[in-house]
């Protein structure tokens, strides 16, 4: 079984009923918010009050349970991005394998460099065997390098692994809708068309941070911007997402080792939630 250390369900609530949105498998970001930043936050501003949040302490254990399996050092490779958020979250996760004991080395994805005795090497032609990327597995496959990473080889392990491709494609929820149908926890969902939904979201099949979505509600239709949307559309039902002040909220609910273990809440003036929304921390009182 291939390593994998995290995702994100993200879900709609509106004070009654919780509805699953899509889940972020492969490349979720938003993590130092929901685990040190709102952590601290909290201990600052409300000392004697409660979070939903393990998830620093739960990426270091998961990190520990992997030590025996993994060769070191262990790779953190992320995209040259403009924004840092990819490398910001990248770094963090290294830290907290750090904390774990575990030798390490960070690179950009475009450092790696395939070598046919080695493999997959990095800037020092060091062979790599354990590499956590925060890269689609979508772009990976199209790149000169691809069929290498996506070939059956025992000596790379990826964090993420392959399988997360399935998980992380937003097919799935017509998948989930067609084999749950009526769930209370699913939005309607279908593949190449609405199925008579007046009031739906168009979303890519594989878009990141909002990119390209289009929701048609009664008060009319609205589409944001983006470079996705050749691979196809999920329709899915209009979330019940409440505007409170303004602002409508998304639950962030983080997974480690395949268990719950953190919340975090983004908001957004509209129903899209985008790579420039507001992260919320949140506190639980006690009675």
């Amino acid at each position: 079984e291939p390593p994998a250390i995290y995702g994100r369900f993200d879900l709609a609530f509106d004070g009654q009923d919780i509805k699953l949105l899509e889940y972020n498998a492969d490349t979720p970001t938003a993590l130092l918010e929901a685990s040190v930043i709102q952590w601290d936050w909290l201990q600052a501003r409300f000392p004697h009050a409660d979070q939903f949040n393990s998830l620093h302490e739960r990426l270091i254990a998961k990190w520990t349970d992997l030590k025996p399996y993994l060769t070191e050092p262990l790779y953190f490779a992320h995209a040259d991005q403009g924004s840092g958020e990819d490398l910001m979250t990248a770094t963090y996760l290294r830290e907290t394998a750090v904390q774990a004991g575990l030798q390490t080395e960070i690179l950009q994805m475009d450092q790696i460099g395939w070598n046919p005795t080695l493999g997959f090497v990095d800037l020092n032609e060091r062979s790599m065997r354990s590499i956590f990327k925060l890269y689609p597995w979508e772009w990976m496959a199209h790149e000169a390098f691809g069929a290498h990473a996506l070939a059956a080889d025992p000596r790379v392990q990826w964090i993420e692994p392959a399988w997360k491709m399935l998980w992380s494609n937003k097919a799935l929820l017509a998948v989930l809708w067609e084999l749950f149908p009526g769930h209370s926890n699913l939005l309607p969902a279908f593949l190449s068309d609405p199925h008579g939904m007046t009031e739906y979201v168009r979303k890519p099949l594989l878009s990141r941070e909002g990119a390209n979505v289009t929701v048609v509600t009664s008060a009319g239709t609205t589409t944001t911007a983006g470079e996705y949307g050749e691979e196809g559309f999920v329709y899915q039902a209009v979330a019940p997402i409440p505007a409170l002040d303004g602002q409508h909220p998304v639950l962030g609910s983080w997974v480690i080792d395949g268990e719950a273990a953190g919340m975090g809440i983004r908001e957004s003036a509209d129903l899209v939630t985008s790579g420039t929304s507001c992260f919320v921390p949140h506190l639980i009182l006690p009675a």
